[in-house]
C-alpha cells in the first residue's frame, strides 16, 4: 500500500527552504529567490525540481561542490550578449541575474543571449524562461550538469547530463505555452520521485549495467543511463541525442563550462567542481509584428490544436504549460503533497542545522 502524502503549505515549504540555505550561509536575497523559485516548481507539479532537490544540494554543500556565499559576476558584456560566472553556487540566483540581463537587451536589440559558467543545478527550466513572459517576450533557457546520465544513441555508456531545455511564449486569451523537459527520455529526479514512493518505471526510461532496459529506480540511479529522447533510433531517440548534445554546446562549449563526459576525464570530482553551465535568450516578438497580432495568433492556434480530433478514450488535448497552470491553483488552495521519506530527509539535515523541522 503506497504511503500518505505529507501535505505542506507552499508558504511553510518556502521558509522552510529559505532557512535551510541560511543556515547553509546563503545571503537572505538569493536564498529567498532560491526557495520561492523551488516550491514554484512544486506548486506546478514539477515535483522532481522543487524541494525534492533539497537533500541533493546539502549533499553537495557538505561534499565541498557548493559555494553558497559566492557572489555572481559578469565577465563579459557586450551589445546583446552578456557572460556570468556563479562562482560555484547554486543556480538559481545567477540564472535570475542572467535571465534579466537577457530580457534587459532583448528590450534594447530585440534579442538578449547571456551564458553562465561554474554553477551548479538551477532547478527548473521555466522558470526562466517565463521570466520572459511578463514582457511579453519569448524566453529560452537551457543548462547541463557534471555527471553523465545519457546514453547517446548506438551507444551504452552515460556520456552527457539530461540537457534540459525550455521555451515560453505568451499567448492572448489562453494561459502562454511552457515547454520545459529533458533531451533524455526522462530527467533523473523522475527516477528519484519513483524510488521514494518505491514504484517501478517504464523499461523505455533507463537502463541496468548491461544496457538492458529495466524497471527498478534504484537499479536505474546507481547506473545513470537514461536514453535520450526517443529511445532507439528506430524511434527517433537519435533526434533526442541531437538535442542533448545542442543544449551541451549552448550551455557548456559556448559559456566554457564543463560538457558532455568532462568531468570525469579530468580531475574536476577531486577538485569538488561542477561547473554546470547555462544559457538563457528572450527575443522580442514586436521586432517582427504587433504583439497583439502576435497573442491572437498564438491563441488561434491552441485553438485550433485543443478543437482537433481526439484519441480515442482520451477527454482532451493539451497545450504545453497548461497541466502546470492548473496544478499551480490546485496546490495553492490544497498544499503540495510529499513522499515522507522526503520529510524524513529533509527533517534529519535540518536537525543537523539548526533548523526547525518541516513537518
Amino acid at each position: 500500500m503506497a504511503e500518505t502524502p505529507v501535505v505542506v503549505k507552499h508558504t511553510k515549504l518556502e521558509r522552510f527552504i529559505a532557512d535551510v540555505l541560511l543556515a547553509m550561509k546563503m545571503p537572505h536575497r538569493p536564498a529567498e529567490i532560491t526557495a520561492g523559485l523551488m516550491v514554484r516548481t512544486d506548486l506546478r507539479g514539477v515535483d522532481s525540481h522543487g524541494i525534492g532537490m533539497l537533500p541533493k544540494y546539502v549533499e553537495w554543500w557538505r561534499d565541498g561542490y557548493l559555494v553558497l556565499d559566492a557572489e555572481p559576476r559578469i565577465v563579459r558584456d557586450e551589445g546583446a550578449t552578456a557572460l556570468f560566472d556563479a562562482g560555484k553556487c547554486l543556480g538559481h540566483y545567477v540564472s535570475t541575474l542572467a535571465m534579466r540581463n537577457a530580457i534587459e537587451k532583448a528590450r534594447a536589440y530585440g534579442i538578449g543571449i547571456a551564458t553562465v559558467k561554474n554553477s551548479s543545478h538551477f532547478g527548473a527550466a521555466a522558470n526562466y524562461s517565463m521570466m520572459a513572459l511578463e514582457h511579453d517576450l519569448i524566453g529560452l533557457s537551457a543548462t547541463n550538469m557534471p555527471v553523465p546520465a545519457a546514453v547517446p544513441t548506438f551507444g551504452r555508456k552515460a556520456m552527457y547530463s539530461t540537457n534540459p531545455i525550455s521555451f515560453a511564449a505568451p499567448a492572448g486569451r489562453h494561459a502562454p505555452f511552457v515547454l520545459d523537459m529533458a533531451t533524455t527520455t526522462v530527467a533523473i529526479g523522475k527516477l528519484v520521485i519513483a524510488s521514494r514512493w518505491g514504484k517501478p518505471i517504464p523499461p523505455s526510461w533507463a537502463l541496468d549495467e548491461q544496457g538492458r532496459p529495466t524497471t527498478d529506480p534504484g537499479v536505474a540511479l546507481q547506473h545513470r543511463k537514461l536514453s535520450p529522447l526517443g529511445g532507439s533510433r528506430e524511434a527517433g531517440g537519435h533526434k533526442g541525442y541531437g538535442l542533448g548534445v545542442m543544449v551541451d554546446i549552448l550551455s557548456g562549449v559556448l559559456s566554457g563550462a564543463v560538457y558532455g563526459n568532462l568531468f570525469e576525464r579530468t580531475d574536476m570530482r577531486e577538485r569538488r567542481v561542477h561547473n554546470a553551465g547555462h544559457c538563457f535568450a528572450a527575443l522580442d516578438p514586436t521586432r517582427f509584428r504587433p504583439i497583439e497580432d502576435f497573442k491572437r495568433d498564438m491563441d488561434d492556434m491552441f485553438d485550433a490544436l485543443k478543437s482537433s480530433p481526439r484519441a480515442e478514450g482520451q477527454e482532451r488535448i493539451y497545450v504545453a504549460g497548461e497541466p502546470e497552470v492548473e496544478c499551480e491553483k490546485v496546490r495553492r488552495r490544497d498544499g503540495i503533497p510529499l513522499a515522507p521519506v522526503l520529510v524524513a530527509q529533509c527533517n534529519d539535515f535540518a536537525r543537523d542545522l539548526g533548523v526547525a523541522p518541516l513537518a
